[in-house]
């Protein structure tokens, strides 16, 4: 057993996030890797990070091979899921503290925190 604090983990500041092969500018997120896998054979099969969204910070349409389960601490962020095809945002949610979201292999997806004051906090379990 491991016990760890999130304090003591640093956090990673996130420029750019690729999608269909462009960088894409990435706004205010940090990321800190709480558990992930590893060389070691007793290394999880998830990732879980905590992610920072600072106010009015962006992270910008993007797909990936895994499945996501984001699950909000504090703040607000509006989640949106965009066609495949076009990128035009589909589908839209404000959420908040106890919220969760479930994002499917390869579906492409964005992140905003529409607060100019708040922070917003969520734990991101993958699979690796």
């Amino acid at each position: 057993m491991e016990v760890l604090n999130s304090k003591d983990v640093a956090a990673k500041k996130i420029e750019t996030f690729p999608y269909r092969g462009t960088p894409y500018e990435v706004k205010s997120v940090w990321i800190q890797w709480l558990s992930q896998a590893g060389p070691d054979k007793n290394a999880p099969e998830y990732g879980l990070r905590r992610f920072s969204v600072g106010p009015g910070g962006v992270i910008p349409i993007h797909n990936h091979f895994y499945v996501q389960t984001m699950y909000m601490l504090k703040g607000e962020l509006v989640v949106y899921a965009h066609d495949p095809k076009t990128d035009e945002k589909v589908k839209e949610k404000r959420i908040g503290p106890d919220d969760f979201v479930f994002v499917p292999s390869m579906e492409p997806h964005s992140i905003i925190n529409p607060s100019d004051r708040e922070e917003a906090t969520f734990l991101c379990c993958i699979g690796n």
